[in-house]
């Protein structure tokens, strides 16, 4: 694939560079020369010193005929803007923009656009760690609205259903049980045996109710 990056900063060149070591051809775009010294010396996708944003630099770069475009750079305003040319004006099937501050965040879905807010995941995912330690995100979709949860059944749930821990209806939804080495999608009435690794597809809200009820059982 082609794939332009918007930005050489920490983010832009760990992402082109993880690209170009793919096999993928890579352009990246800078508007400070200097930015492209955060590429390791192996790179060697192409590297556009521009102003994003200045007349013909996108169809210069071959926009018109890229997989896809990040612009990942420190301005949500210049994301924004690169993102919805790159999709509306020149038609590239997958485009990425970064959100850098959360508090920008409306103005990139404004544009229906794919983002990535690494300050909002960031910040809920350690607020997670922190105030509720039992099980651990290994998935996060979107901003981590929706996110894949993993934990070893508690003794006092063993021998208990499925249906107890996680009821249908809420924002919680078991997605498969381990056991023994060997994940299995979960069926109606499973009971937990010892050893036995829960994946949950949930919101935090809905984890935070799992967690609620396991900790309720093992006070018992």
């Amino acid at each position: 694939m082609f794939i332009i990056v918007v930005g050489c900063g920490r983010v832009g060149s760990e992402l082109a560079y993880g690209l170009y070591k793919k096999g993928h051809e890579v352009a990246i775009i800078d508007f400070v020369g200097g930015s492209f010294s955060h590429l390791p010396p192996d790179y060697r996708g192409r590297t556009i010193e521009a102003e994003v944003l200045s007349e013909d630099v996108l169809r210069r770069t071959g926009v018109e005929e890229a997989d896809g475009l990040a612009a990942v750079t420190n301005s949500d305003s210049v994301n924004a803007v690169a993102g919805h040319l790159a999709r509306a004006v020149y038609n590239v099937p997958n485009v990425v923009v970064r959100n850098y501050d959360p508090r920008w965040r409306e103005l990139h879905e404004a544009f229906g656009l794919q983002v990535v807010s690494s300050t909002a995941w960031g910040a809920q995912r350690i607020e997670e760690l922190l105030s509720q330690p039992m099980g651990r995100a290994v998935f996060s979709a979107g901003n981590g609205e929706v996110e894949i949860y993993e934990f070893a059944i508690p003794e006092p749930w063993q021998g208990r259903t499925l249906e107890e821990l996680s009821p249908p209806g809420t924002e919680c939804v078991p997605v498969s049980v381990t056991r023994a080495g060997q994940a299995r999608l979960p069926r109606p009435g499973m009971r937990f045996e010892k050893g036995d690794v829960l994946h949950v597809s949930a919101t935090l809200a809905g984890m935070e109710e799992l967690r609620g009820r396991v900790a309720v059982r093992e006070e018992r």
